[in-house]
């Protein structure tokens, strides 16, 4: 608990101090230090200040102040040891008290923070045993991950937290990193830096070293460093930052145990190396930065953050940190101080020119543009950089590093080649996704019918057998045989993003994008739609501009997610399994078709705005390596197989349930009179134009929650309404090929409504979870509820389009 939470006459014991630069000094210096026993006396009578009795002293302390201190009560004590069998003989209070306050200060707070791309996640996953998504783009990471480890008898807490450039206000990501240092207030900072790239990462190490916090630095990717011939004197870089370097290769792991034994030494305070500095802006510039600290230190400013940090942002207009100085200023005094220290410096950064002559010859004043103070800071710390790069690093300018990613380049983002590689590509993604996906479904599927056959065989007619042959193993067996060609989608997917093609789809998809008046970072996010919706839709936080995040988050349900392949490869199976290849690439092209017309539409008449520049980065080309990729195509498959028993296996029985009852001896009388007919008939006339009649109707109707349950609703509902179905459960395979499924839709439908189907299935509205998102990350349920209505009724008027056109000219 915090000090400040402690009651009259109760003690604890100081577990650690937090805070920056003179406060902390000021407390610690006070004996606020961990393992000392502190006792609130008194609360004054405004409940501010408090008293509290410490090292046979009283002092009082503000109770903002206080929140800084976290300690451990008796109370805590006991029930933090009643929970750890190698704690409870412990037996006096004062004992309790120490062990777990100890306990507590084994236990390591680190947050990583670095630019995207660089490697934080690897580093992430190999410390922590985690199995978060590691890409080769910037984005991955949309939010904080969370990992707790043990390690050399330390506990530590590691927050894998989004990539960021910087740590302004200009994206959703840097206030999302700046809010997390400031408010949860790790104990160490992982600066992760990529050190191939060195000069533009070290600009946010400045911005971090502004706001006094403890930091360690890993220099990763170091086999690139080494590779590309550059030479880095990491001891000196050390000293010119006043942070401890460790060198580490986040893909092989190399460097990571190091890493985390600097970190614990300098936890300790036992790190010679650091130390903290100020980053040097020049004479001007900090003269600047020293008169706007002393106003705000004056105001009291000096007990949440760095007031060199509050002072450079507010210099750099910062919109957010301009709030909280109005806030607490309520007369105005800093920031007006702030505008008059920006204006003044405005006026003196441009100089008078006398020697220039006008055509006829007199002299004249000429006045240099002047320079703000928010681009002369950010001039500063880059000199600052390469002050310091100057003197410690050393460049091989016959480094042959990026020459295969050039030639690489030179190739996929060709101004002709480009679109048809990509397109060869999706090609050879989806053929293999079918073709080879074909012969593991059909082992998966003779599994199931098998299993169905065999139950079956020994239990007799009755509900109980119906609901595991028809329910069950019908609905869950039917969306299970899926997996592999779900898996091997992945396994594209994540080969893409790992290597960097997906920057480069993005980057040459850029202006088509920017027509259709979406961003060409947009195209991120929409090929990870092709995976699941849901964190394709988080993946927009990386786009800086609303507007086309907004548009990005509406037209990503357009996307093919795997969720629809059950449903694909069914329809497929049964009327077009010779061209299965090319109907699958061309549902995914449509829906990307379909996203930029929707985006161009509703950027015309529903979503108004300027869009902000296309700035993105273009990472070297890395080969995947086997076991990241292999990773995390398994955790997608272990979603997948989550789903199966959690989802599906509650729709399957639903769906089951509502086509058995009522019940009847006849078994076609008895689908054509249950629940799920009635539904499927009363909306089968607004679906009639589409092709449909109830059963797939009431399929589709299912699939509003998860789209996988139009499968198994399918499943379900025509092995408990076809009398061909019972035929079938006893050949699994006709000779025609395809599965069971196939050869009951096949039976039931015409090429002409299957393909109308696919349609609807491709643009009618995404599942529940995708829904929420579209809210969440909007922050309104207007632009979710919008997205339900315009993807059905799309859905509707071109599956109708379709089909009747279709029925004219057929």
């Amino acid at each position: 608990m915090l000090l400040s939470d402690l009651q009259s006459g109760e003690s604890g014991v100081v577990v650690r101090v937090a805070g920056h630069g003179a406060f902390r000094k000021r407390i610690i210096e006070m004996g606020f230090i961990k393992g000392v026993t502190v006792q609130a006396i008194l609360n004054a009578p405004l409940k501010d200040p408090i008293k509290y009795r410490i090292m046979n002293f009283e002092v009082s302390l503000r109770r903002s102040d206080a929140e800084k201190v976290e300690i451990v009560t008796l109370a805590e004590a006991e029930k933090e040891i009643a929970s750890h069998k190698d704690f409870r003989a412990i037996d006096a209070p004062e004992k309790k008290l120490e062990h777990i306050a100890e306990h507590r200060t084994h236990t390591i707070n680190v947050a990583l923070v670095g630019n995207p791309n660089c490697g934080k996640t690897s580093i992430f996953n190999i410390a922590a045993h985690a199995h978060e998504r590691v890409g080769n783009y910037s984005g991955v990471t949309v939010d904080e991950k969370v990992g707790v480890f043990q390690y050399e008898g330390y506990t530590f807490n590691l927050v894998d937290l989004p990539g960021t450039y910087s740590l302004s206000a200009y994206s959703p990501e840097e206030l999302y990193v700046r809010k997390h240092i400031l408010e949860k207030d790790p104990d160490i900072i992982l600066n992760v830096v990529d050190g191939s790239n060195l000069e533009r990462n070290l600009y946010l190490t400045t911005q971090l070293i502004d706001m006094d916090i403890t930091m360690v630095m890993a220099l990763n990717m170091y086999d690139e460093l080494q590779r590309s011939g550059d030479h880095l004197d990491i001891e000196q870089l050390s000293t010119l930052l006043g942070m401890p370097i460790v060198p580490t290769t986040g893909r092989n792991g190399q460097g990571i145990a190091d890493l985390f034994n600097k970190i614990i030494e300098v936890f300790e305070g036992r790190d010679t190396k650091t130390r903290h500095i100020h980053v040097n802006h020049g004479p001007e510039l900090e003269r600047c930065i020293t008169t706007l600290r002393t106003e705000l230190y004056e105001h009291g400013f000096s007990d949440r953050l760095s007031t060199r940090f509050l002072a450079i942002k507010l210099l750099e207009n910062d919109r957010q940190l301009e709030q909280y100085a109005a806030e607490r200023d309520t007369d105005g005094s800093v920031l007006a101080m702030r505008n008059q220290i920006a204006e003044e410096y405005k006026r003196s950064s441009g100089h008078l020119l006398v020697d220039n002559r006008d055509d006829s010859g007199h002299k004249v004043a000429v006045e240099q543009s002047r320079q703000d103070i928010e681009s002369a800071i950010t001039d500063a710390k880059y000199a600052f950089v390469r002050g310091a790069l100057a003197e410690c690093y050393t460049k091989n300018e016959k480094s042959t590093l990026h020459q295969l990613t050039d030639k690489i380049d030179a190739v996929v983002t060709h101004r002709w080649i480009g679109y048809p590689v990509f397109l060869i590509v999706m090609f050879i993604t989806f053929f293999c996704t079918f073709a080879v996906g074909q012969y593991p479904m059909d082992w998966l599927e003779s599994l199931f019918g098998w299993l169905g056959d065999a139950v079956g065989s020994v239990m007799s007619e009755g509900p109980l057998r119906s609901l595991l042959v028809d329910g069950i193993i019908a609905g869950v067996g039917s969306v299970l045989v899926f997996l592999p060609n779900i898996l091997i989608l992945y396994l594209f997917i994540s080969f893409m993003e790992d290597s960097g093609y997906m920057a480069r789809a993005a980057f040459i998809m850029d202006k088509l994008m920017h027509r259709m008046g979406l961003h060409g970072k947009s195209f991120i996010p929409m090929i990870m739609g092709f995976g699941c919706n849901v964190p394709a839709i988080m993946a927009t936080r990386t786009i800086e501009d609303r507007k086309s995040r907004l548009l990005t988050m509406l037209v990503i349900p357009m996307m093919s997610c795997s969720a629809r392949i059950p449903v694909y490869v069914i329809l497929v199976s049964a009327f077009f399994s010779q061209y299965a290849a090319y109907v699958l690439t061309g549902l995914y092209l449509l829906g990307m078709v379909m996203a930029v017309l929707m985006a161009k539409l509703f950027s015309r008449f529903f979503v108004k705005g300027e869009s902000l520049p296309f700035v993105m980065e273009l990472p070297p080309y890395r080969m995947p390596t086997a076991k990241a990729v292999l990773r995390h195509t398994w955790e997608k498959g272990k979603e997948y197989l989550k789903k199966m028993g959690t989802i599906i296996l509650g729709a399957s029985i639903i769906v089951w349930a509502l086509s058995y009852f009522p019940t009847n001896d006849n078994r076609q009388l008895q689908a054509e009179n249950s629940y799920m007919a009635k539904i499927g008939k009363t909306i089968e006339p607004a679906m009639r134009p589409c092709g449909f009649d109830w059963r797939q109707s009431v399929s589709l109707l299912a699939g509003i929650g998860a789209k996988e349950v139009v499968a198994s609703t399918m499943a379900v509902v025509y092995a408990t309404s076809d009398d061909e179905a019972v035929a079938l459960e006893e050949d699994f395979e006709s000779e025609e090929g395809g599965s069971r499924i196939s050869e009951l839709v096949r039976d039931n439908m015409t090429p002409l409504s299957a393909a109308s189907m696919l349609l609807f299935i491709l643009l009618y509205m995404p599942c529940i979870s995708t829904i929420v998102a579209i809210k969440n990350e909007s922050g309104k349920w207007k632009w979710a509820l919008f997205t339900v209505a315009y993807t059905i009724g799309l859905a509707w008027l071109v599956a109708t389009a379709f089909f009747q056109i279709g029925s004219l000219l057929l």
